[in-house]
């Protein structure tokens, strides 16, 4: 299947977005409009509802029947940003650019602005002309295609978090504030570390109430 199949669609969705480690993931998944029923066969939906035994076992299955990519964000970018309050401009860009890769006639995208219209507004600017984007809240639960995508995003970001804790030697959770595990290995590193660690997202309240001094010492660097 290639990208000038008649009816050819998209859908994005990201995991990550709330965690206090590690990249925020934006995954896609292609396939001809025809086809999206295979999708929901496989078992593609909200990632959230799936094991994550259960979530590998649907990845594999997506990737015989569609195409995928994604894109990492580190947390050095998500800093940036947020320090501007526009993370939401950034997944819009993100979804965008990844939307224009597959040029397909149609993209369904899982919505982070409370306005999903306009967020879509903002996706179609990065995609290019010719694509219809339809933009919604829980679009993960709404369209297989995009819990497709919610599955894709999910399983190369926990992938990503495994490697992280393979690097380091130790385990690093989730990546998530509410993690105890997190939790656990974050104020242990800063507290035996002067560096700042690549993998840490210091705009996060969380970072800031276990490191008092940091918002003053690096902040600033986002600021430009």
């Amino acid at each position: 299947m290639t990208s000038s199949d008649a009816g050819f669609v998209v859908g994005v969705d990201e995991a990550g977005r709330g965690a206090w480690i590690g990249p925020l993931v934006v995954g896609a998944v292609a396939i001809a409009a025809n086809g999206v029923e295979r999708l929901r066969d496989a078992g593609a939906r909200d990632s959230k509802l799936l094991s994550p035994a259960r979530r590998e076992v649907v990845y594999q299955r997506i990737e015989e029947i569609g195409m995928t990519r994604s894109i990492e964000l580190p947390p050095s970018e998500i800093d940036r940003h947020v320090v501007h309050g526009r993370l939401n401009d950034l997944e819009a860009r993100t979804f965008g650019q990844i939307v224009r890769e597959f040029a397909p006639v149609r993209a369904f995208v899982d919505a982070c602005d409370t306005d999903p219209g306009r967020f879509g507004r903002r996706v179609s600017k990065e995609a290019g002309p010719g694509v219809q984007v339809v933009s919604r809240h829980h679009a993960d639960r709404l369209f297989p295609l995009v819990g497709a995508a919610s599955i894709v995003a999910k399983v190369r970001r926990d992938r990503a978090m495994a490697n992280l804790g393979a690097s380091l030697g130790c385990d690093v959770g989730s990546g998530y504030p509410s993690d105890a595990r997190t939790v656990e290995f974050v104020t242990a590193h800063v507290r035996t570390s002067a560096a700042r660690p690549a993998w840490l997202r210091e705009s996060w309240a969380t970072t800031q109430r276990i490191i008092p001094a940091l918002p003053t010492r690096t902040l600033d660097r986002f600021d430009r």
